[in-house]
């Protein structure tokens, strides 16, 4: 979710020299950034424990910086902080008296963006930055190997990703197939996920129809990305692909299950009439969480109460 500041910072402060220290498995989201120093680290290696983490802040000195925005706020960032002492640092202010507050029912009203808050560090070191008119790649060139997966396609393409780390965020799979056999008609659907549970169920989708092609375990994240700059649509769950085609410019519906876009994870520059809502009046408690990982008895299939038709809607208002 990073990804769009740092490419509004290129924009409009193009003398600035940026690097973006992130783990070694995102540095790919900034793949299509060419200008950005991106540095991936191993935690779990190279930098791990208190002694790793002086080392990194040893190698942070090395580049020279005038100041350093601490994006997450987390502990390890705190302890990187303590290591560099005498730089300009300004971190996130992740507002999580105002979540809970959410997610309690003390408060029910849209909180800042992640983003914006992002973008708050940024201002803090006083640069201008504004998100409202957005800047985005053309579609990246994409590699052999996905012109070779996707062949002489005429059809425009339409994303689905329907899954994400909790069940209590994923839309019920045969409504899902529904709405991919009906895409499937008009449109190559291309399907995206992860996991070896989740390839197995998305091939099977897949081999249903030579319009529907599964990418899930095939290809590494930089080609996902090249692959999603070409979408039409994205259709999504509240999870990571959200966000990672939202970044491209693309458009993106998002389906909610206990968890709610008023938390400011509402994928970059899409309208809220793009997030579809489980009933609050049938599952009053929405949000429990922020991430989806608790909430209370009967509510696990609380996304299941977005009907078909309201998901083939908005498609339709969006292509």
């Amino acid at each position: 979710m990073t990804v769009p500041v740092i490419s509004e910072m290129l924009n409009s402060h193009p003398s600035l020299k940026i690097s973006i220290l992130t783990k070694k498995h995102f540095t790919t989201l900034y793949s299509h950034l060419e200008t950005v120093n991106v540095i991936g680290v191993d935690f779990q290696n190279e930098y791990r424990g208190l002694l790793g983490l002086l080392k990194l802040s040893k190698k942070i000195k090395t580049l020279n910086v005038d100041f350093i925005a601490d994006l997450h706020n987390v502990l390890r960032t705190k302890i990187l902080k303590l290591f560099l002492l005498g730089c300009s640092y300004k971190a996130i202010n992740k507002a999580r008296s105002e979540k809970k507050k959410l997610v309690k029912g003390k408060s029910f009203k849209p909180l800042k963006s992640t983003i914006e808050r992002y973008a708050d560090v940024i201002r803090a070191f006083g640069l201008k930055l504004n998100l409202e008119n957005p800047k985005f790649p053309p579609p990246l060139v994409l590699s052999s190997s996905l012109k070779e997966m996707i062949k002489i396609n005429t059809k425009s393409l339409i994303g689905v990703a329907p899954f994400a780390a909790y069940k209590s965020k994923i839309y019920p799979l045969d409504k899902m197939k529904n709405i991919i056999n009906i895409l499937s008609k008009d449109y190559t659907v291309v399907l995206f996920g992860g996991g070896k549970n989740e390839t197995k169920i998305l091939d099977k989708i897949a081999n249903q129809s030579s319009s529907i092609i599964s990418f899930s375990g095939k290809v590494p994240m930089e080609e996902e990305i090249q692959l999603m700059s070409h979408l039409k649509l994205m259709i999504s769950m509240d999870s990571g692909n959200a966000h990672m085609a939202a970044m491209m410019g693309v458009k993106v519906i998002t389906l909610w299950g206990v968890t709610h876009p008023f938390a400011g994870f509402k994928p970059f520059n899409q309208p809220f009439s793009n997030c579809l809502l489980s009933d609050r009046s049938a599952f009053p408690l929405i949000p429990t969480s922020i991430y989806g990982n608790i909430y209370p008895k009967n509510y696990e299939n609380a996304i299941a109460s977005i009907p078909e038709s309201e998901v083939l809607k908005a498609i339709k208002n969006n292509i």
